[in-house]
């Protein structure tokens, strides 16, 4: 039901009441003054002349003639009583705010539309007319009173009018208020999704737009490196693409960098000789342009180079050019990758949720109802009673599953915590849950990815550690995550019955990484492991890779079995392995 449909609902009782009201008082008023005979006859006129307001409030015709005819009642019950005392005019109220207020409804498209229209005006002016026609007719000592009771009257059905009219009105000004921002949404994502199915493909992924503005922006003269960076939490910035011959390590902090603090800020190029990137130490020239698309400031595209004269007047305008227009593109990429994570966040929520309130719950109830029939069991029941074990221990092992299910469904990246202690905390949990050693190699630096890169890729390292426990019956888990944007490699290795025992939902589940891999521009790779096993790692810019500070153990060389059973009896460790506070840690868990 629509909120008018509500709001005529609500105002067809008091509706009623003011006519019972009204009407109860004209007709003590017609008693007290002309006598019961002539009170009850237009009286009950008037009520035959009121029905069809009654009963059918909202018909296009016969609700604006019964308001009519109750005017037109009105009036003559007045002249053909004489006059003085004007003891109808009272009810006038009734059909001057009935009228009003469906006259400031919402407009429906037909031709007696005018009739709600111009109900209101045409049963005062007609009321007003009738009433001071008759005026000659009566006596000079009464004409006064009489003309000074209608104005009264006309006055008191003029404020009904506009009383009705304002609290119709200002109900649908509450409304159309209360639902301004979905109908906004709604209008706003619908055009977005007519305007995405109409664009090129990958038009609105972040990274693609990015990476076509570096290649854009690096055929400049004297530029050697480029990198778009845009807006992330925490008042830092994330590298959307880059091109460099190395490595670089942009900075991606404003507030330590004054030509990107400024950039962004003041929306204009800015050029120096301030690195761009935490490991220059050359002299260098380097250009800030800014992508700012309605006033917004979008991104920025920062360009190197090593030769420190390199961008003169022309060069800047020259780069400006090239980046002209990106800005919309990407703010539109940006956005459109924001909703899509918000709404698959909250479709996962919901989820997690039914099933926690539906499912889980009757599967729980289940068992207990189990356990009630085992404990009645005669001791002799002996098939019975084992049959009834097999499906207690099954139905613990869907509830075990679903348990697992809520917990990956409800795991997400803290923009605090990282990627890397999100992983962790995932694959720790399912490997003290499923009798899993865990061994864990955590690296991670300073810098984030975008928040739906992270998202991701915490989806598909789920996915393989999933596997691992429920198809691969392994004993053994190697999780191995670096993330150094814009390079990052995801590894999990289990030392499991390997592909050739992969269930059915196994395969699927591989197909729904290679999705997630080619959603983000990765490269998954699904490979056996010797002796036993499968190993599954996504990796994201490879050319960008750091170089390894040291040579990581090998879950099948020796030195790391070796390890392995020293670690069995000792506890485990975390050790720092870079400037910027990275861990790696190596972790066994056997418990059930």
């Amino acid at each position: 039901m629509s909120e008018e449909a509500v709001l005529e609902r609500q105002w067809r009782l008091p509706a009623v009441v003011l006519r019972a009201v009204l009407f109860a008082l004209v007709a003590v008023f017609g008693w007290a003054s002309v006598g019961f005979i002539s009170a009850a006859t237009w009286c009950g006129i008037l009520a035959l002349a009121a029905m069809p307001g009654v009963v059918l409030p909202h018909h296009r015709v016969l609700a604006p003639a019964g308001r009519l005819a109750e005017v037109v009642v009105v009036v003559l019950g007045t002249l053909t009583t004489g006059g003085i005392p004007a003891w109808m005019l009272p009810y006038l109220i009734a059909p001057f705010a009935t009228a009003a207020f469906d006259a400031a409804g919402p407009a429906e498209p037909s031709r007696y539309a005018w009739l709600r229209a111009w109900g209101p005006p045409t049963l005062v002016a007609l009321a007003a007319v009738g009433l001071v026609v008759q005026t000659p007719r009566l006596s000079t000592f009464d004409r006064g009173t009489y003309i000074t009771t209608v104005a009264v009257a006309l006055a008191f059905g003029m404020a009904s009018v506009v009383g009705a009219w304002w609290l119709r009105r200002s109900r649908r000004s509450d409304l159309s208020h209360s639902q301004l921002p979905y109908a906004e949404a709604a209008a706003l994502l619908t055009q977005l999704r007519v305007v995405a199915r109409q664009l090129p493909g990958a038009t609105l992924d972040p990274g693609g737009i990015a990476t076509e503005l570096v290649d854009t922006v690096v055929r400049l003269p004297g530029a050697d490196r480029a990198a778009v960076l845009a807006a992330s939490s925490g008042r830092r910035l994330v590298v959307l693409s880059q091109h460099a011959d190395e490595r670089v390590d942009w900075e991606t902090s404003p507030q330590l960098n004054t030509l990107l603090a400024d950039a962004w800020a003041g929306q204009k190029p800015q050029a120096g000789q301030l690195p761009l990137s935490r490991s220059t130490q050359a002299a260098v020239a380097s250009l800030v342009i800014p992508l700012v698309a309605e006033g917004r400031t979008v991104g920025l595209v920062a360009i190197e180079s090593d030769d420190p004269a390199a961008f003169d007047a022309d060069a800047i305008t020259a780069a400006e050019e090239q980046t002209k227009g990106a800005a919309l593109r990407l703010e539109t990429a940006l956005l459109f990758e924001d909703v899509r994570s918000m709404a698959t966040t909250e479709e996962r929520q919901r989820l997690a949720r039914e099933i926690h309130d539906g499912i889980a719950q009757e599967l729980a109830m289940l068992g207990y109802g189990i356990d009630n029939a085992m404990a009645v069991l005669p001791p002799d029941a002996g098939e019975a009673s084992v049959e009834l074990e097999d499906l207690r221990s099954e139905v613990t092992r869907l509830v075990t599953e679903l348990r697992f299910s809520l917990f990956e469904l409800r795991s997400n990246v803290d923009r605090q915590g990282g990627l890397a202690s999100a992983i962790a905390d995932y694959a720790r949990t399912v490997g003290a849950s499923a009798g899993l050693r865990v061994h864990l190699s955590l690296d991670e630096g300073g810098a984030r990815l975008p928040a739906s890169t992270e998202a991701e890729l915490l989806r598909i390292a789920q996915e393989a550690i999933t596997n691992a426990r429920k198809h691969a019956r392994a004993e053994n888990l190697w999780v191995t995550c670096e993330v150094d944007p814009p390079y990052t490699r995801i590894e999990v290795t289990d030392d499991g019955q390997g592909l050739i025992g992969e269930a059915s939902e196994g395969r699927y589940g591989l197909a729904i990484m290679s999705e997630r891999a080619e959603r983000i521009r990765g490269s998954l790779e699904i490979r056996p492991h010797q002796p036993h096993g499968t190993t599954v790692a996504v990796v994201l810019n490879a050319s960008a890779r750091p170089t390894p500070k040291t040579a990581p153990n090998h879950p099948a060389s020796d030195e790391w079995a070796a390890a392995d059973r020293m670690s069995s009896t000792e506890p485990s460790t975390t050790a720092p392995t870079g400037p910027v506070g990275t861990e790696v840690a190596n972790e066994e868990r056997d418990e059930r």
